[in-house]
């Protein structure tokens, strides 16, 4: 039991330290850049963790920020979709345009349809085209067999 507390906790401590490191933000980080920090805790599995811990971060003090303030700091800068006047802003302006769009389209939607009918027709007929060409090829070459 002793040898495996002897692996487990240098590896605990490094994983510790690891998410740690990430988790902090950069301006806390001291003496070196965050990703320096990183490699030194993965690749000096027992000192890195150790010197993170020591002196890699600032640790809060008494008169330090507390997670608390950071968020309550965030939260007051979110308004919520329905009271954030940008947001009803943009939606007013998306139905305003597509007021204009509904009533472009019923001015020419006649002639959009008109179109539309048309192309049908000519698919319509092309593809009657096709159809007999492929029936008489058919029948030319059922022809041909039958005459050998």
């Amino acid at each position: 039991m002793l040898r495996a507390l002897m692996y487990l906790l240098p590896l605990a401590l490094t994983i510790y330290a690891f998410i740690d490191c990430l988790n902090t933000p950069e301006d806390e980080v001291k003496h070196l850049p965050k990703v320096a920090w990183v490699f030194i805790i993965l690749l000096f599995w027992i000192v890195g963790p150790i010197v993170w811990l020591a002196a890699g971060r600032q640790r809060a003090s008494s008169g330090g920020r507390a997670p608390s303030e950071w968020h309550r700091g965030r939260r007051s800068t979110w308004v919520a979709p329905d009271d954030n006047p940008d947001f009803l802003k943009s939606l007013k302006d998306e139905k305003t345009e597509a007021a204009k769009t509904d009533a472009g389209k019923s001015e020419s939607g006649k002639s959009d349809a008109a179109k539309d009918e048309s192309a049908l027709k000519d698919w319509e007929a092309d593809l009657r085209r096709r159809e007999e060409e492929i029936e008489r090829r058919e029948g030319g070459a059922g022809s041909g067999d039958a005459s050998s």
